[in-house]
């Protein structure tokens, strides 16, 4: 996947200035314009990147290999950076992956250069973390997993007594993890997942994404108690409506509480092919046509690569992040002078390579010149056996079918817009 340029660098994500924007709200002019005002959020370093703040939403994946394959790891991840992908999660279910981490994130250094990397830990993880979060630049817990809640037979409630017992020992594991993270400048997410919240919460909200809202809080509440706030949020559900419930309401209990931490995005669990690209972009595109989420993840049954290319798609689409040309093509119709399929796909397969570009390619000159207003260039059906090449609102040439590809490169390359593919 060529779509990368310099928007997408380390110095880009780090230092683009983007518009004022207002917290939870859309600006009148936006309402016209079609911008998506994004909720303020505090910028969160992670490693080289920065999560929230005025920064362009980042990129995520995780890497399927064993954490102790270093050769292995170390492979997947650089596949992935090279693509596109700009936080890596290596999942961390031992003390033994955690020392490899160690080893994983040197050879990187060694052969290839310094990455982003998330730790996934999970059950009963205070020593695990303590030890990962040496060796990587953010910790991912879940918290309804890191005190583990051993559900008791035939329960009917949890107690004041009982539940502020394991608030306290939530507080007493935690608390090292988070000075840790603190003290060396490092970052962590709180991602709750809908399919594991602990049984008090369950008990105390219901199988609802209240209870999963006021799980992350909890944990918030630790974290900021320790003076720590280098912190993102996740609330995942492999349901889209509970996953977008679940996020708005997050959005609007900070925004109550006076808190700004960025949201990680995602669809647990989504499949695979169509329907999980489908699934993950249902929920992603819906909150982020929303303002709301700074960093995101496809989780696809598929290999890691795979889910690169959705997540610049739902933001490329949303206007969001540009880095791929955005091709607009009518839909053909018996108007249409020319074989509008064929040709749209050798306009993009002479284009594809090039970023920041909207080229247009319309069936025929009734629609074509009004509808790919906003194009860079346009590729319209002029005549039987003719085309008409645009710039911008301004038609350039006639040239015939036959020479329209060669013609567009041409224009392109006259405006010194042209890079040569690799």
């Amino acid at each position: 996947m060529q779509t990368l340029s310099v928007e997408t660098s380390q110095d880009t994500l780090e230092n683009t200035p983007q518009r004022d924007l207002k917290n939870s709200a859309v600006e009148s002019n936006d309402e016209y314009s079609g911008a998506i005002a994004r909720r303020k959020t505090r910028p969160v370093q992670v490693g080289s990147i920065i999560v929230g703040g005025n920064n362009p939403v980042v990129v995520q994946s995780m890497i399927n290999e064993d954490t102790l394959d270093i050769a292995g790891s170390i492979a997947g991840i650089r596949r992935l950076h090279e693509i596109g992908c700009e936080i890596m999660r290596v999942t961390v279910p031992s003390l033994a992956h955690a020392y490899a981490l160690a080893e994983i994130r040197q050879g990187l250094i060694k052969t290839y250069q310094n990455v982003p990397i998330v730790a996934d830990v999970h059950h009963n993880g205070m020593k695990i973390a303590l030890e990962v979060a040496k060796h990587v630049d953010k910790v991912r817990i879940n918290p309804g997993l890191y005190v583990f809640e051993k559900p008791k037979p035939n329960r009917t409630e949890y107690t004041a007594a009982e539940f502020q017992e394991i608030g306290d020992k939530i507080r007493e594991t935690l608390s090292p993890l988070v000075i840790s993270l603190r003290d060396q400048g490092k970052a962590m997410r709180i991602g709750v997942n809908h399919g594991s919240l602990a049984e008090r919460m369950l008990f105390t909200y219901g199988d609802t994404p209240q209870g999963m809202v006021e799980s992350a809080i909890e944990f918030i509440r630790i974290c900021e108690s320790l003076d720590f706030r280098n912190l993102v949020v996740s609330l995942k559900a492999s349901r889209v409506p509970v996953m977008i419930a679940a996020y708005k309401l997050m959005a609007k209990r900070m925004d109550e509480l006076g808190m700004d931490y960025p949201l990680h995005l995602g669809v647990t669990e989504a499949g695979d092919g169509e329907y999980g690209r489908i699934k993950s972009t249902a929920g992603i595109a819906t909150l982020l046509a929303q303002g709301i989420g700074d960093t995101i993840r496809v989780s696809l049954t598929e290999a890691p690569e795979k889910e690169i290319p959705v997540c610049y798609s739902i933001l490329q689409a949303l206007g969001l992040r540009k880095t791929m040309v955005e091709y607009v093509a009518c839909p053909s119709c018996g108007r249409t002078l020319f074989n509008l399929e064929e040709v749209l796909h050798k306009v993009r397969e002479a284009t594809k390579h090039l970023t920041g570009l909207d080229i247009a390619v319309m069936g025929c000159i009734v629609n074509g010149p009004g509808e790919m207003a906003d194009a860079d260039y346009g590729y319209v059906g002029k005549t039987p056996g003719m085309i008409s090449l645009y710039r911008g609102k301004e038609e350039i040439r006639k040239v015939p079918e036959a020479d329209g590809v060669s013609e567009l490169i041409a224009l392109i390359k006259s405006d010194d817009r042209w890079v040569e593919p690799e």
